[in-house]
């Protein structure tokens, strides 16, 4: 489930053909578990699809570039769906309408579970995103999936191309009906703004933030949301996984004794856009090519901590009860070459808890190593596994002792277990349609944050603490809300071509200068 918000992959050619074509696999590899169809074949390799802009009255036919140079459309814009047909807005029945802000793979996948809940009566009428053939791809994927294909009534004309887009798609909504936002996370406030104003209940991806400011700012914003009752999903499924539900039980009964510390890894090869090489040729405007590979940049994504850790991170937490309230890491760029992202090839986080219990996270997208992605608490009695391998399934179990292995198990969760990711679906669903109260933002801004502080002590090299990361004042993209397609990106190459990026020790006020 890695390369999937919804500002696309077609590919740029970043690390060579052969290494392309592994990457496509892994991606379709991890598309396919998260909801069970190949990824689209255009997911990342295909180089061939229009450039068209599709407006919202399906007139324009010329090029992205010429489009939005003589619109100046803004993320702050309005565009107005006047033309569309009745039927959108008609409410004789208990459908629920759906608009996808976000047609990767992620955003696809989420569209899926929401159709395939079942006597959910949803269907899928807008989609938006900045690169059209993100919508062809999703829209193409999704037909073909006949469970759901009568589900999806997305003509030409709610489909929205631009940093305007979410307006459009949201305006195809009435109060009530839901949106599913899959952007990068450095949008995710901008359209959450917008989607309270709609009176709209939103499934949002994670990490729901991505640096101090926008955390704090997110619950300040949450607090309209709950004043109107928006029932508001958040993409941390592990929450809703009956194998680490039962293991929470099982823990709080004391089966494992009192953790005393917790561990998690997410170690693979080169993961999704995470890193990056320079643009070849002059295809996309610099804001465009930062979006096609915005695990790379930390105003976009968080970088590869925030992406690829917070699940990780959030599980371990959701065990323990409770945040940490600081931490140290430490991180390394290793091989980098002509490599332009941000990240950090290795990251060693040390979190720990107020009763002194320790978290240690370690992260790594290194080809060639061990690889790892599993996490475990364990307490004085005994070790609980959260999980073993990825996400789903997670294979939970308990054992005796500190040792992890067949002799020592005196619990284990039956397989095969049900899909947390058509779960949280399932649950977000039931809740609207009950008029229960649900609400999984304050999780979700924690979850981020924390994932963030660890990230920050690695980055700056300095004891982060929770508290003194929730007043940090650096902001990485500010103006992010203002963005138009052809002005500057948020972040800006030096004089030698690359990008700037941490240097613990030397810059310790920010992550980078």
């Amino acid at each position: 489930m890695f390369a999937e918000y919804i500002f696309g992959h077609r590919t740029v050619k970043m690390v060579g053909q052969r290494a392309v074509r592994q990457l496509t696999w892994n991606l379709s590899k991890f598309h396919a578990r998260r909801w069970h169809v190949p990824a689209p074949a255009t997911s990342i390799s295909d180089e061939t699809q229009k450039d068209k802009i599709m407006s919202v009255d399906n007139t324009f036919s010329t090029s992205r570039r010429q489009f939005l140079a003589t619109t100046g459309v803004t993320a702050g814009a309005l565009m107005t769906a006047s033309n569309l047909s009745a039927s959108v807005y008609a409410g004789e029945d208990n459908t629920i309408q759906v608009a996808l802000v976000g047609c990767g793979g992620r955003g696809t996948g989420a569209a899926l579970n929401s159709l395939s809940v079942k006597d959910g009566n949803l269907k899928l009428v807008a989609m938006g995103d900045v690169f059209p053939n993100n919508i062809d791809s999703a829209h193409n994927a999704l037909k073909g999936k006949k469970e759901v294909a009568e589900m999806i009534d997305v003509p030409d004309e709610r489909r929205f191309v631009g940093f305007d887009a979410y307006k459009s798609c949201m305006d195809c909504l009435k109060p009530g009906d839901i949106v599913i936002l899959a952007t990068p996370p450095g949008f995710r406030w901008v359209h959450y703004t917008y989607a309270i104003e709609k009176g709209l209940n939103v499934f949002m991806e994670k990490p729901v933030t991505i640096d101090a400011p926008t955390s704090v700012r997110f619950l300040e914003i949450n607090k309209k949301a709950v004043e109107k009752n928006l029932k508001v999903a958040v993409g941390l499924m592990c929450r809703h996984c009956d194998a680490r539900k039962e293991l929470l039980k099982r823990i709080n009964d004391g089966e494992i004794g009192e953790i005393t510390m917790l561990r998690a890894y997410r170690m693979a090869g080169l993961t999704a856009s995470a890193h990056t090489r320079p643009q070849r040729g002059n295809k996309y405007t610099e804001l465009e090519y930062q979006i096609k590979n915005f695990h790379s940049f930390l105003w976009l994504s968080g970088g590869a901590v925030s992406d690829f850790l917070i699940h990780n991170i959030d599980e371990a937490c959701w065990m323990k009860g409770k945040w940490p309230v600081s931490a140290i890491a430490l991180g390394g760029r290793h091989y980098r070459g002509d490599y332009i992202d941000q990240n950090f090839d290795t990251y060693a986080m040390e979190y720990t808890f107020d009763d002194g219990a320790k978290l240690f996270v370690d992260g790594r997208t290194i080809p060639g190593c061990q690889n790892e992605f599993a996490s475990f608490a364990h307490g004085t009695k005994g070790v609980g596994v959260i999980s073993t391998a990825g996400h789903w399934p997670a294979h939970c179990a308990i054992h005796k002792g500190q040792s992890i292995t067949d002799a020592t198990k005196t619990w284990a969760f039956p397989q095969p277990e049900p899909n947390p990711y058509q779960l949280e679906w399932d649950h977000f669903i039931t809740a609207i349609r009950d008029n229960a109260a649900y609400n999984e933002v304050e999780r979700g801004v924690m979850a981020s944050a924390v994932t963030s502080m660890g990230r920050m002590a690695a980055h700056t090299g300095q004891e982060i603490t929770l508290e003194k990361f929730m007043k940090h004042d650096h902001e990485f993209a500010p103006n992010i809300a203002n963005l138009t397609a052809d002005g500057p990106a948020p972040l800006q190459m030096n004089e030698n071509g690359k990008y700037p990026v941490p240097s613990p020790g030397i810059v310790i006020d920010r992550e980078y200068a």
